[in-house]
């Protein structure tokens, strides 16, 4: 039974410590991407006033784990997850020789930016869809891994060389305005909206609003063996 016990208590003071240093690491990192995220803001509010001051660009900040970023017709919303998690055995990260020299390693923090389009979220469209754009998982070394759309054109899925900065997290947020930006919207099908219910009606859905194509996931890249 004590031996048992011993075995439960190391586990636990071992995970217990460990995901306390990730959730640190992944907080530490989600403020240094907000305060990238008002600069950035900043930096194109002034820019953009003196060709067109109709076009709006905004930082909210909506609690501790979430932000967004509103341009013109698109929102990006950025949220850190407060549990700490683990991934699939099948997926490319946890068959790397990074991951599996460490047995801590095999945990992360989360981060995910999703794209709306800005009305959506201003009229309560609750039918009309957002897009995941990317995930930034943080581990205990804090060390990066990016899981993203072909969209975003960025390349950081070697975690252990990935050290966390705020210039790769500036980037990855320009990157993530560039492709929400070049999706652009498009009209469903006269089919589609041909005819409505009095029950959609009566609910004020926007049938007929129009949708972004989607994004392509980077899923089938070949996994790293360092």
């Amino acid at each position: 039974m004590e031996d048992r016990l011993e075995s439960i208590f190391e586990g636990l003071k071992q995970k217990s410590s460990t995901k306390q240093t990730i959730f640190r690491n992944t907080r530490d990192t989600f403020e240094q991407l907000r305060s990238c995220a008002v600069e950035l803001v900043e930096n194109l509010k002034q820019r953009i006033s003196e060709v067109d001051a109709n076009v709006v660009i905004e930082y909210r900040s909506v609690n501790d784990f979430e932000f967004h970023v509103k341009f013109s017709g698109d929102l990006l919303i950025f949220v850190m997850h407060s549990n700490v998690i683990t991934l699939p055995e099948e997926h490319e990260l946890m068959r790397s020789h990074y991951v599996e020299e460490d047995f801590r390693r095999r945990f992360f923090g989360h981060i995910m930016a999703y794209n709306f389009m800005a009305d959506s979220i201003k009229y309560n469209r609750l039918n009309d869809p957002g897009y995941l754009l990317g995930r930034v998982l943080i581990n205990i070394d804090n060390h990066f891994y990016l899981e993203g759309v072909k969209q975003l054109d960025l390349s950081y899925n070697d975690m252990a060389k990935n050290k966390v900065e705020s210039s790769i997290l500036r980037v990855f947020i320009e990157s993530a305005m560039i492709a929400s930006v070049n999706n652009d919207l498009v009209a469903p099908d006269v089919e589609e909206i041909r005819k409505i219910t009095v029950k959609q009606k009566l609910e004020e859905q926007q049938i007929s609003t129009p949708q972004k194509v989607g994004f392509a996931f980077s899923f089938q890249r070949k996994p790293n063996v360092y």
